[in-house]
C-alpha cells in the first residue's frame, strides 16, 4: 500500500481509505470486522466514519444513529489496533432531536466530540471533520471549539466535508488569524461523471495545503460496470436507473474502454481519482471484504496519458477552473 501526506501535515495515510458508511445498516458487525481486519492486513491504515453513520433503524428515525461508529469503538476493544490506525469521524448532522443536537455551534461541536469518543472507544480521534458547512455558525466560533478540543488531546486534525472552495478560504484565513493550522483536509464528490469541484474546490485546496479526500469516486455504483450488471440481470434503483438512461452513451463507451484495458471499471474509475495529484486518498466503502479486496488492486493501477485522455473526453469535466472555464 502506498502512502501519502494529508495535504500539508506531515501525517502519512493510505491511498485508500475505508469508508464504514454501510457498517450496522448493510453490513452487519461480523462482516464489518472482517472488513475492518482485512484492510489492516492490506495496509490500510486510513478509516473514516461519522456520527450519523448506520442508523436510523428504528421508528423514532433517530435510534441507530451512531451504529457504525459503535462497530468500529468494539472493534478497536479488541486491542492492539487503535495506534494502528488513523481514525476519522465527522460532525454536523442531527443525532437527536433538540435544536442544538446538529450543526457547529461549539455547544453541539463539544458534545458530539465527547458521544463520539465514547461510540468510538478512544480517547481520542484523529481528524475531526464538519460534514458539511454551517453558514449560522461564526468561523470564531468553530475555530475555538476545536482549539479548545485539539488542547485537551481530543482531536489533532480538522477536516471538513462537502465545502465550496470560497468556504474553504475563509475557513483558512481565520484559522491563520488564531495562528492555527486549520483545515488538513476536504471529503467531496468527486468521480468522473462528477467533475464540478474542478472548478473552485480543488485550486483552493491545492492553495492552501488541504488534502482531498474524493468520497463516491465510482460514482454509488454508476462506474462500477453498471451496464453489464444489468445485463446480467441486476436491479437498479429508480435513482441510478434515471441516470444510466441519462448517460447510456458514455458508459457504453466508458465500459468499452475499460475492456479493451482488460480491468473493471470500478478499477478504472478509482485509479482515475488518485491520479490527481490534489488527491490524498480515496474512500472505498465495501459491504464484502472482496469488495475491499479489488478496491485495494485497484490503487495500483497507473493509467497512461492516452487512456487518460480518452476518459477526459468521454467524461469531460467543467472545462477547466475557474473562471477560465467559463470566462473565456
Amino acid at each position: 500500500m502506498e502512502y501519502r501526506h494529508l495535504g500539508r501535515t506531515g501525517l502519512k495515510v493510505s491511498r485508500l481509505a475505508l469508508g464504514t458508511m454501510n457498517f450496522g445498516e448493510l453490513t452487519d458487525q461480523a462482516a464489518s470486522f472482517a472488513i475492518m481486519d482485512e484492510a489492516l492486513d492490506g495496509g490500510i491504515n486510513f478509516f473514516d466514519t461519522a456520527d450519523v453513520y448506520g442508523g436510523p433503524q428504528s421508528p423514532d428515525m433517530m435510534k441507530g444513529f451512531g451504529i457504525s461508529e459503535e462497530i468500529i469503538g468494539r472493534w478497536l476493544g479488541q486491542g492492539g489496533r487503535r495506534e494502528r490506525i488513523v481514525l476519522a469521524t465527522k460532525v454536523y448532522q442531527p443525532m437527536e432531536t433538540g435544536p442544538n443536537d446538529r450543526r457547529l455551534s461549539a455547544y453541539h461541536i463539544r458534545r458530539a466530540c465527547e458521544a463520539s469518543l465514547r461510540r468510538l472507544r478512544t480517547d481520542h480521534i484523529d481528524i475531526y471533520q464538519m460534514h458539511h458547512i454551517d453558514r449560522a455558525t461564526p468561523w470564531e466560533e468553530i475555530w475555538q471549539a476545536m482549539e479548545q478540543l485539539i488542547r485537551e488531546g481530543k482531536i489533532t486534525y480538522v477536516g471538513s466535508s462537502n465545502f465550496a472552495g470560497w468556504d474553504i478560504a475563509v475557513a483558512q484565513c481565520t484559522a491563520a488569524s488564531r495562528n492555527l493550522l486549520g483545515l488538513a483536509s476536504e471529503q467531496s464528490l468527486y468521480n468522473l461523471a462528477q467533475r464540478t469541484i474542478e472548478l473552485e474546490v480543488i485550486p483552493a485546496l491545492r492553495h492552501f495545503g488541504v488534502g482531498l479526500i474524493p468520497w463516491s469516486p465510482i460514482g454509488m455504483g454508476l462506474l462500477g460496470g453498471v451496464l453489464r450488471k444489468i445485463a446480467n440481470g441486476r436491479r437498479a434503483s429508480l435513482l441510478l436507473q434515471t441516470r444510466i438512461d441519462k448517460l447510456r452513451p458514455q458508459l457504453q463507451a466508458y465500459e468499452a474502454l475499460c475492456d479493451e484495458l482488460g480491468r473493471p471499471p470500478s478499477d478504472v474509475a478509482l485509479a482515475w481519482v488518485l491520479h490527481n495529484p490534489v488527491v490524498t486518498a480515496a474512500i472505498s466503502g465495501p459491504r464484502t471484504v472482496e469488495q475491499l479486496r479489488q478496491n485495494q488492486e485497484a490503487a495500483s493501477l497507473a493509467l497512461s496519458d492516452e487512456t487518460m485522455a480518452r476518459l477526459d473526453k468521454i467524461w469531460p469535466g467543467p472545462g477547466g477552473e475557474a473562471p477560465v472555464a467559463y470566462a473565456w
